[in-house]
């Protein structure tokens, strides 16, 4: 009757074995815990091995995972690693299927773009009924991939990763993948998305790995990720979003067997949509002098519109023709041209001042205060569309279809100036509060990290990159944002309450400059007792200057003895 338990204390003591002979760098193994994070420091010439032992008989399934803050490594499951047993990069894991009686697994760890990299490693453990995460994996290199796979561009960031299959015993043959679509299949399971924001301007290593913590067991990730959306078995394991460069953020899949009630976590990957290891464009160096003069100087002017643009008519015309001609000339050139960033920027800054003098130019001759207030209502009908998508509404799937997003983008913003067409005193006011007091805050944006910035920056990624649609936008609110929201608020609750007050006794607009110089130049012709009425022509005036230019440069005559004329 013994006889049966002494083979089995033998097996498991057997593959429970591990010294410093069996490891390839001749030190002991490094001992894991289940659920407990371990710091390790990786070397490129010698693997590491790792070591969990004495595990629970019930878990069926273990998932080491090793992560790094900006340098790859490989882990494998062999002390010789190929391409079916090994996995590189900063975020990634391996899946042990135990067999019977097994308590012990082994995993090998090594840098490979440093010397020395240091990585935090954890082990996860699931029992049968637990799903396991990439288990119907027909697309990646590893048998069963629990790995999220993340690219990322200047506008949208991808991840992809490998359907789940269901959880079985230990030495049972795994579901079919691919059988049909009952309720005994993969096909039930659910697959929820989850996204974790790291602190605004926090590039630390030590911000990485205390974060990344909250983000790798079902529990933490629940608590504290946020939940994007929830996939079925039929939709695609592809996803994108809204890139944020310079903004740490991690992702993680939670898949759900809702038979059992029971859970499993991928493994998270984290980016910041910008090279950490980069001399040159590195995220520490993201915003560009050009960007931080052309809204530093724009801001100046915005200042000063968001208290005084009604008063200051023309100023006001100027300003907003100068967003409407920029806003729509550097999306041409951008899209026509492959200039350098600086180039386009200044082209526009130009193009601005164009549009601006010439909306300034087209008041002042024709004097039409409805065809100008539609340019002012324009631009404000555009900052409250794209402040409507920023909002969680922009993120329904049906406004992935460009024909229902730009027309009900346009809807929205016709419906500002149609709304104020009886009462343009104060459309203008509102626009010049709101929209002067926008700009302040993009230009703070290039120099403190804010997501309100990309209440403009997702609206020109909508009309320049064709893909952008399939992307979702979310932006963290941080301390950061909270201050420029208030900031925001106050400057245009301030300048909007400030100019209604002081303007309510005043003429809704003034007179049509055109109309009052003609009026003044027949009064002078005709008002022989008007002193301006003797003023020479202008080109009269100008020749006489030239003359009296002209008679510094004559050599004066000689002092001597003249005489008198005789009459």
């Amino acid at each position: 009757m013994w006889l049966p338990g002494l083979v089995l204390v033998l097996l498991g003591s057997a593959c429970g074995e591990a010294t410093a002979e069996d490891s390839p760098s001749g030190f002991p193994p490094l001992e894991l815990s289940l659920g407990k994070f371990k710091t390790i420091l990786l070397n490129r010439t010698v693997a590491t091995e790792a070591v969990l032992r004495n595990f629970a008989s019930n878990v069926t399934v273990v998932i080491f995972q090793i992560h790094t803050h900006q340098k790859n490594v490989t882990i494998s499951l062999d002390k010789i690693a190929s391409i079916n047993n090994s996995a590189t990069g900063v975020d990634q894991g391996l899946v042990s299927v135990l067999r019977p009686q097994q308590n012990v697994c082994t995993w090998y760890m090594r840098a490979v773009d440093a010397d020395q990299v240091l990585s935090t490693a954890v082990s996860l453990s699931y029992t049968e009924k637990d799903p396991i995460p990439g288990g119907c994996n027909l697309e990646f290199a590893l048998e069963i991939d629990p790995n999220i796979y993340l690219e990322y561009n200047l506008a949208e960031t991808r991840i992809k990763f490998a359907p789940a299959n269901l959880g079985y015993p230990r030495d049972v043959t795994p579901p079919s993948c691919d059988s049909g679509t009952a309720r005994d299949t993969r096909w039930r399971l659910y697959y929820d998305i989850y996204q974790y924001f790291l602190p605004e301007n926090d590039l630390s290593e030590a911000a990485f790995v205390s974060h990344m913590r909250k983000m790798s067991e079902v529990e933490d990730i629940g608590a504290n990720g946020i939940r994007i959306m929830t996939l079925s078995s039929e939709d695609k394991t592809e996803l994108y979003f809204s890139s944020l460069p310079g903004q740490g953020v991690i992702y993680n899949v939670v898949v759900r067997d809702p038979l059992w009630n029971t859970s499993a976590a991928y493994v998270p990957v984290h980016t910041y949509a910008c090279s950490l290891n980069a001399v040159v464009d590195n995220c520490s160096s993201l915003r560009r002098v050009s960007t931080k003069v052309f809204f530093t100087t724009l801001a100046i002017l915005s200042l000063f519109v968001c208290f005084f643009g009604h008063r200051f008519w023309k100023t006001d015309l100027f300003f907003m023709g100068f967003i409407f001609s920029a806003f729509f000339f550097f999306i041409t050139i951008t899209k026509t041209t492959d200039l350098h960033y600086d180039v386009n920027l200044g082209l526009t800054a130009l193009a601005g001042v164009v549009g601006g003098l010439l909306l300034v130019a087209y008041w002042w001759r024709f004097g039409i205060v409805f065809l100008c207030m539609l340019v002012v209502g324009l631009v404000l009908g555009f900052l409250v569309a794209a402040t409507v998508f920023f909002t969680p509404l922009g993120d329904y799937k049906v406004f992935q279809d460009d024909a229902v997003f730009w027309v009900t983008f346009c809807c929205i913003a016709l419906m500002v100036p149609v709304v104020f067409v009886g009462c343009l005193r104060v459309l203008n006011i509102l626009a010049c509060g709101i929209v002067g007091s926008y700009v302040i805050v993009l230009a703070a944006s290039c120099y403190l990290y804010t997501g309100l910035s990309y209440i403009g920056i997702d609206l020109l990624r909508r009309i320049l990159n064709q893909d952008f649609k399939r992307a979702y936008s979310s932006v963290p609110f941080q301390p950061n944002d909270f201050i420029l929201l208030a900031v925001w608020a106050m400057l245009a609750i301030g300048g909007i309450m400030m100019q209604l007050r002081r303007e309510r006794s005043e003429a809704p607009f003034p007179p049509h400059p055109y109309r009052l110089w003609r009026r003044e130049r027949e009064r002078r012709i005709t008002n022989v007792l008007d002193p301006s009425h003797h003023i020479p022509p202008l080109r009269e005036r100008i020749f006489s200057k030239l003359f009296q230019v002209k008679d510094l440069f004559h050599k004066e005559q000689l002092a001597g003895e003249r005489t008198p004329l005789l009459l």
